[in-house]
């Protein structure tokens, strides 16, 4: 069911002064990404750490491609491969991995930046939901400023990966259960990519693994939709196309085929 306007929690998205140094940073990439528009019943691929050394000729023929900034977990764990992979990929948009512990909230070298911090004190809510949000917006600036690093300095649209598998409240053996803690680190995630940019961001999960993690609790901003769907096909992939878990328009459907991750564009 589409979430209506009045559903949606108010977030204050508008960054202070003491902001100016995540805005700096994220401009780096940010500001070269454009929205890319799919086109419909086309096929793409989506890789990362896991095809780490797989040779291009090895890659499926396709369209498009998703690259992993990501080593499956957010903050220290990067792609190493981010750079060739990205380099040899047509029309390459990325996806960055996402979770939500109370040890994120960590204001160190590794966690949430000083700077994500200090730009929560205006986002609307208790002071854990505030800490939850820096913690999204650090696991952006940080995959952000590691993807420029490596030449990914512009996608065609970003995604966040959105697993069960990952720790999240309530998920994983996390200490805690509030979902509104996952419903604001994704937020963070969101604004974060969102500010000073009109750039597409999408999430890529399903409809348990996204319930499990934020419920019916909603998350501004997001303007697309990526599916798993377990299926060998595109046909089958297809089906899915309608299957949206947060109310966003489904724009991929993804799917297993000869090894590799599949994308069939809606």
């Amino acid at each position: 069911m589409e979430l209506r306007a009045y559903d949606r929690p108010v977030f204050r998205r508008t960054f202070a002064a003491s902001g100016a140094a995540l805005a700096a940073a994220a401009a780096l990439l940010m500001s070269q990404v454009t929205v890319f528009a799919f086109t419909s019943g086309s096929i793409g691929y989506d890789i990362g750490y896991p095809q780490c050394g797989v040779p291009v000729s090895s890659y499926p023929t396709a369209s498009f491609g998703i690259v992993g900034v990501n080593a499956g977990y957010p903050f220290t764990y990067y792609n190493q491969c981010l750079a060739y992979e990205y380099a040899n990929t047509p029309n390459p948009s990325l996806y960055i991995n996402t979770g939500y512990d109370p040890s994120y909230t960590n204001i160190d070298a590794t966690h949430s930046t000083s700077q994500c911090v200090t730009a929560s004190a205006s986002i609307i809510g208790s002071t854990d939901q505030q800490r939850a949000w820096a913690v999204g917006c650090s696991e952006a600036s940080r995959s952000l400023a590691y993807a420029a690093s490596q030449g990914a300095s512009a996608p065609a649209s970003l995604w966040l990966d959105v697993e069960t598998a990952n720790s999240w409240c309530g998920q994983s053996g996390t200490a805690c259960t509030d979902l509104s803690l996952n419903q604001y680190t994704l937020q963070g995630l969101v604004d974060t990519l969102h500010a000073g940019s009109s750039a597409q961001v999408g999430t890529y999960s399903t409809g348990y693994q996204w319930n499990a993690i934020v419920g019916s609790l909603p998350v501004s901003g997001i303007q697309s939709d990526w599916v798993a769907t377990g299926t060998t096909s595109a046909k089958r992939a297809r089906a899915y196309c309608s299957r949206t878990f947060n109310g966003a328009p489904v724009q991929l459907a993804q799917y297993s085929s000869r090894g590799f991750d599949m994308d069939y564009a809606c």
